[in-house]
Formats: C-alpha cells, structure tokens, sequence
C-alpha cells in the first residue's frame, strides 16, 4: 500500500511593498508525531524572530533526519506586476506540489486562509487561521516567513538605502520615508506604489 501523507502549506509576503511573495509547501507522512518538534502551532509572524529561527533550524534537521520534505518558491516584484499578488501565489503553490512530487492521490493537503491548491489536489481545505490552529500549516508559515525574511536582509545589503533589513519591504514609515527620499529600486512592487511608480518612471 503506497504511503499517505499530509502536506500543510502557508505564503508570507503578500502584502509587502517591496520584494518577493514567499510560499512554503510543508510534507510529512500521516503518522507523524509533529511533537517531536516541541511545536503545538502558532502565526509565525507572533513569534519572536529567535524563536522563528530556532524551529526554522529544527525543521531543516527535521529533513536530514527524513521525517519531512519542504520546497520555498518566491515570485518576485516583476511577476507579480504583471499576473498580481493572487495568480502569483497560486502558481507558486502549484511549483511547490509539483518539485515535491506529490501524487494528489495519496495525500490530504491543508492551507492557510484563502489559499487552495491545484484542482487535482481533491483531498484539500483551506483553514481559517490555520497558521495558528494546524501544526502543519504552521510550520510552512514559519519556512515561508524564514526564507523570505532572511532573502530580504541579502537584499538590504545589495540596496543598502532602503533598510529592507529591519523593515522586510513592509510599508512602515521607514519605509515610506525612505522610498520619499530615493524613490523605487528593482524590489519595489510597482502595483502597490501606482503613484510613486509614475512620479520615477
């Protein structure tokens, strides 16, 4: 009998004015004791930041060990201008599934919010507040968040004016002040700043 699993996956990054949507895809087999990871489940972004990176760790030691496979996929500003923040996600869940080869068969797949996954996917549901509820799907939310975040302080080193580093590309007033001062970089969203994006065309 081929073996089932359950697959639990979260975005982080959708509402940023700058930088990638970041989406996690998170696969166990159904009998997975997920409190080997002393993890009951929580909204990543209620985390503390040490605490995202240290679970953030102990999933990647999680997959060495083979108790789990994961797949990140970003899509970056340009694409999201051109398709919008909702294809975007849905193509990179639909990336995730398919480098993770998971045949829609032998699987139950749980999401965050509004999320769904492909059509073949039938044994799936989408979880109001999942990222706080199912373990699962919070642990995708903690490697959506993770990556995106650490991608986010590489760029504030590429474009050092623009602090991504503390503001992840949110629109904080940091951020608007500084987009005020320097106008759009190659990370901005040009969807989301319609009216900055003219003034510096």
């Amino acid at each position: 009998m081929r073996k089932q699993f359950i697959v639990g996956i979260d975005e982080a990054g959708r509402g940023p004015l700058a930088g990638p949507v970041s989406v996690a895809v998170l696969t166990a087999p159904v009998n997975v004791n997920l409190k080997s990871l002393h993890f009951n489940g929580c909204d990543s972004k209620k985390l503390s930041p040490a605490r995202r990176s240290e679970l953030f760790a102990r999933i990647k030691e999680w997959r060495k060990a083979g108790h789990c496979r994961f797949v990140v996929s970003f899509t970056r500003a340009p694409t999201i201008d051109k398709i919008g923040i909702s294809k975007s996600v849905r193509r990179a869940i639909g990336r995730c599934l398919g480098r993770l080869n998971i045949h829609p068969n032998f699987c139950k797949v749980l999401l965050d919010g509004s999320l769904k996954a492909p059509s073949e996917y039938k044994n799936q549901k989408t979880i109001i507040r999942g990222d706080e509820l199912v373990p699962i799907i919070a642990l995708a939310s903690i490697l959506a968040k993770v990556t995106r975040d650490q991608h986010m302080v590489r760029m504030s080193k590429r474009f050092p004016k623009y602090q991504f580093h503390i503001h992840k590309g949110y629109g904080t007033r940091l951020h608007y002040r500084l987009l005020k001062k320097h106008g759009l970089c190659p990370l901005h969203r040009r969807s989301f700043l319609k009216g900055l994006a003219k003034k510096h065309s």
